[in-house]
């Protein structure tokens, strides 16, 4: 029996042990346990040892005393944010923000993605798609001087053109109502096209021979798309739009940062933008990793609550 156990050998089953397994799979799949070993360490390094900086929300941490000789201050630094004057500012414009991203914008690569499907000359189609998944390529600060510079008040294309019609120019980026749609708008722009590709990979696994039945039963390219094609895209829109949700309270800083000024901060600041500010501007590291551990918390809490809904509802879920 021992030398059954020695052999990798379960005495009772004959088959190998689990521990076995693991070192017959690594020796026979060992080039593929190579390619993933970066990805690995990348995840390691980038994302689980900086759990350990989370210890920074619970104390009141200054660079020269260190981890070790910072004063733990325990809840403090929540309390401050949740009473201080931005908490409700910050947290209704991320929410404001991701919900009219969901409502507008994650509609817009899913209407792509079938339209791609609907053209038949296939030069045309690759031309289009080509041309819409370059904006996703293109820098965020290239991005952002587009904008800024195609909402001059001066010579922006926009206001030229306000100005053709008779109407007052308009310093778009210093008016907090337009600022969302500004941001939105940029986004479909630089993000939709390439957003559609999972989606028509998800068309090109739809049988078409459901497409020959519904020829022969009379239906048109329309009722085509209604009974066939959005029923075969709703598990993968289902899964997109779970971890949209999980998203709700993680808007990018960068684009916003780049784009918003002091005087439009009442609809622009978000979460991410407030961290910055306070961690990178202020140096206050406590505050800023107290408001990003609670920002993930309530993330976390998002997409499991909206995970579970989605497995009542329907069989979509991602885990």
């Amino acid at each position: 029996m021992k030398l059954a156990v020695k052999s990798g050998i379960h005495p009772s089953t004959g088959r190998l042990t689990r521990s076995s397994e693991w070192i017959v799979c690594l020796r026979r799949d060992k080039l593929l346990y190579l390619m993933l070993l970066p990805f690995a360490l990348y995840y390691v390094l980038f994302y689980y040892l900086p759990f350990g900086g989370l210890r920074m929300a619970f104390m009141d941490y200054k660079p020269f005393l260190g981890m070790s000789g910072s004063p733990w201050v325990g809840l403090e630094k929540f309390t401050e944010f949740f009473t201080g004057p931005y908490f409700w500012r910050v947290t209704l414009n991320t929410v404001t923000i991701s919900v009219i991203n969901i409502i507008f914008g994650f509609p817009i690569p899913i209407l792509l993605a079938i339209l791609f499907n609907e053209l038949r000359h296939k030069g045309f189609r690759t031309f289009v798609q080509t041309i819409s998944y370059m904006p996703h390529f293109i820098s965020t600060v290239v991005i952002a001087g587009l904008v800024v510079n195609f909402l001059s008040p001066s010579a922006g294309i926009v206001n030229v053109l306000l100005g053709k019609l008779g109407f007052e120019s308009v310093y778009f980026l210093t008016k907090p109502e337009f600022f969302r749609w500004i941001y939105l708008l940029q986004g479909v722009w630089a993000g939709a096209g390439f957003a559609s590709i999972i989606y028509y990979s998800s068309l090109m696994s739809i049988d078409s021979s459901l497409y020959e039945a519904a020829k022969i039963d009379g239906a048109d390219r329309w009722k085509q798309t209604l009974h066939i094609t959005l029923p075969g895209l709703m598990p993968t829109i289902g899964i997109m739009l779970l971890l949209e949700i999980g998203h709700i309270m993680q808007v990018g800083y960068e684009m916003i940062i780049l784009l918003y000024q002091p005087i439009t901060y009442e609809t622009a600041d978000v979460i991410s933008t407030f961290v910055y500010r306070v961690g990178i501007q202020n140096s206050d590291y406590s505050m800023s990793t107290a408001v990003g551990l609670f920002n993930g918390i309530v993330s976390l809490i998002l997409v499991l609550t909206a995970n579970k809904l989605s497995k009542k509802i329907s069989d979509v879920s991602i885990m």
